[in-house]
Formats: C-alpha cells, sequence, structure tokens
C-alpha cells in the first residue's frame, strides 16, 4: 500500500517516524518501508491518518490504534523529537539539501509504481528533483571493470543523451562513475543513487556545478551524512532499477557481488526491463540471460531513445540478439572522474589489504 501522504500533518508524522537517527537523534529505531507501509494499512483500517496520531499519548496509541506497548512506546518516542528534527532540516535546507516524502510532488512516480511497499517512505537529495522523474537508462557494473568496459559504457552513455535519456546510476568507482561522467559531459542529466551521505559529495566543484545547471540528481534513503557500508549499497540497487523502465548490465561477477545481486534481484521482481552487454567474456551475459536479461549487442546503437530499447526488447529483435551498430562514433577514452566515488569497503584480511593497496596504487 502506498497512499499519498494529503495533508501538512500527514507529511510531519511520516518524517518523524521515518527519518533516520542521524536527522533527529534519539536511540529509537525509525521506520523502515516495511514498518511503515504495515503502521499505514492499520491507520487505514482504524480510518486515521499520520498525522491523527501527533500528541497521542502512549496510552491512547494503544487504545485508538492498537498498538502494543512497545510499539506504542516506540512511535511515541519517534513523534516526540519534532524540535530537533525541525532544525536538521533548516540545516539541511541551508546547503540545498531537500526531503522528498510518499506523496510529495517530487517524489519520483515511478519509485512507487515499481516497488510498491518497498518505496522507502523518505528520500533525501540533492538537485533538481525534476532530472529523477525523466525517462531514464540505468547502467550498472562493477566498481573493478577494465579499461574496455570503461568506454563502452562511456560511449552507451553518450548514445542515451543523444536520445534524451536520463543515465542512473550508483555513484560508485567504476562503471557507475562513467556513465554519469559521461551523460553530464555530453550535454545530459544524471541521477545517482549514493549509498553514502549527501553532503561530502556536495563539495566538489564539478559536482556544484551540475547540480547547479540542474542537470544531476543525487539520492539516497540513508540520511545526509551516513557513512559508507556495504548493506547500504546493496540496499540502493532496487533503487536504481526502480527509477529506470530500462537498466544495462556492462559487468559483473557470476553468482556474488552487488552488480549482480541487484540484477538478479531486479529480474526477479520485474522491476525494470534488463540488459547485459555482450562482450569476449560471456560469463555475465550468459549467467543472466539464464535469468530472464536480454543481450545488448558490443556494437552500441549511435542514438539510444527509449524506443529503440522497447524494439529490443521484442521477441523479433531478441530473436536475432540484433542491434543496430553504431554510426561512426568512436569508444571514448576511459576517464574514471573521482567526484562519484563511494569509500571501498575496508579489508578483512591481510592479504585483501594488501590487494586494496595495490589497486589504489595503480
Amino acid at each position: 500500500m502506498t497512499s499519498a501522504v494529503r495533508t501538512d500533518l500527514d507529511r510531519h508524522a511520516l518524517i518523524l517516524l521515518c527519518a533516520p537517527a542521524s536527522l533527529g537523534g534519539g536511540a529509537v529505531p525509525s521506520f523502515g518501508p516495511a514498518a511503515w507501509h504495515g503502521l499505514e494499512r492499520v491507520l487505514v483500517d482504524r480510518r486515521l491518518s499520520p498525522g491523527q496520531l501527533l500528541g497521542m499519548s502512549g496510552t491512547e496509541l494503544e487504545a485508538n490504534v492498537g498498538l502494543t506497548t512497545d510499539q506504542a512506546h516506540r512511535v511515541s518516542r519517534l513523534l516526540g523529537r519534532g524540535g530537533p528534527v525541525a532544525i536538521e532540516i533548516e540545516r539541511l535546507a541551508s546547503r540545498g539539501i531537500w526531503i522528498a516524502a510518499l506523496g510529495d510532488e517530487t517524489y519520483p512516480p515511478r519509485l512507487v509504481e515499481t516497488l510498491g511497499d518497498e518505496a522507502p517512505p523518505l528520500l533525501f537529495g540533492v538537485g533538481s528533483a525534476a532530472v529523477a522523474a525523466q525517462h531514464g537508462l540505468a547502467i550498472v557494473g562493477s566498481r573493478d571493470a577494465d579499461d574496455d568496459a570503461i568506454a563502452y559504457t562511456e560511449t552507451v552513455a553518450a548514445s542515451a543523451v543523444k536520445g534524451g535519456l536520463t543515465i542512473v546510476s550508483g555513484a560508485a568507482r567504476g562503471v557507475d562513475a562513467a556513465a554519469m561522467t559521461s551523460a553530464l559531459e555530453h550535454g545530459g542529466s544524471a541521477v545517482g543513487v549514493v549509498a553514502d551521505g549527501l553532503e561530502k559529495r556536495i563539495r566538489e566543484p564539478q559536482i556544484r556545478t551540475w547540480l547547479a545547471d540542474d542537470r544531476l540528481c543525487l539520492l539516497t534513503p540513508y540520511g545526509s551524512n551516513t557513512g559508507f557500508s556495504v548493506g547500504a549499497a546493496m540496499g540502493r540497487n532496487k533503487l536504481i532499477y526502480g527509477l529506470s523502465a530500462f537498466a544495462l548490465v556492462i559487468a559483473a561477477t557470476p553468482g556474488k557481488g552487488g552488480t549482480w545481486a541487484g540484477a538478479t534481484e531486479a529480474l526477479k521482481n520485474g522491476w525494470s526491463t534488463v540488459f547485459v552487454r555482450q562482450s569476449s567474456d560471456q560469463a555475465t551475459g550468459d549467467g543472466l540471460e539464464s535469468l530472464g536479461a536480454l543481450p545488448f549487442a558490443d556494437a552500441a546503437p549511435d542514438v539510444i531513445t527509449a524506443d529503440v530499447l522497447a524494439s529490443l526488447a521484442t521477441p523479433q529483435a531478441q530473436g536475432s540478439h540484433a542491434v543496430a551498430e553504431s554510426g561512426g562514433e568512436g569508444a571514448l577514452a576511459p576517464a574514471q572522474a573521482p567526484m562519484f566515488f563511494e569509500p571501498e569497503p575496508p579489508p578483512t584480511s591481510k592479504a585483501e589489504r594488501k590487494k586494496s593497496v595495490e589497486r589504489r596504487a595503480g
């Protein structure tokens, strides 16, 4: 259930219940998607709105809403942090960071349509929210993709920009950064779903320029200054696919890693039409195709539009596995802009630490 938040009081209650502790302090865990939508169903059954919870005592929450004592205590504590949350929201606004709650005009409508009850109740964003509502192509892939994969990514992103598509990715090192940077450098738009906080992202001058041009939108459900974690990096995958009617997997390690997990989850849930690049290394392509992904030829079209992608997803096109070859544009030189990188997970063994140091050293 994903009913709209209809009044300012309803929106206020949603924010208080679902905002992370970093927004308003306190040790009580806030509501995630499952908890929020579960409470929403209870309220509908009781013919109550979220805003009507404001000011209720624990006893009233038990009697009027049917919550247990522990549940009523949790809700009461979360709703009681209005002052600290308001101060933090004002501070974020002064830095250009906004909050989109379910039901807001700024909340990307496709997320609700695609994810349903898995849509996060709150999104923190910076840049133009309208960019996240545009027709998008998600481009995802490994952090450690080789130069050939990076060049291919940049070519596809540039072709998609020609076709009027916004590029959606995870703002991480490797394929994500290459896709977003190429789109923006070719005059297009990009949406980055980040796994860590937004505040450090907006310190980079080039990012600030793209934000000011209303061509870049950065989103996260995790708060404005949350640290990086593997769980958050995995969890943001559904938002990348949820925002995009089409997705292209450039490179992934079969059976493991965030890119593979995100693609298989998207295929299982039908969040978007998933393509996978056909290359000399067919392990990724064969593995994802067996799960329902569609092949995308190594010679990308010169112009990629939503209609082109839709036509490639038809049975006739897939029967021949054909994709029109490029109209002459060569692959772009690899250029991984550092402004989109997020921290790597810390190595967990001596061998991994050595490998990490060698990789960073080039």
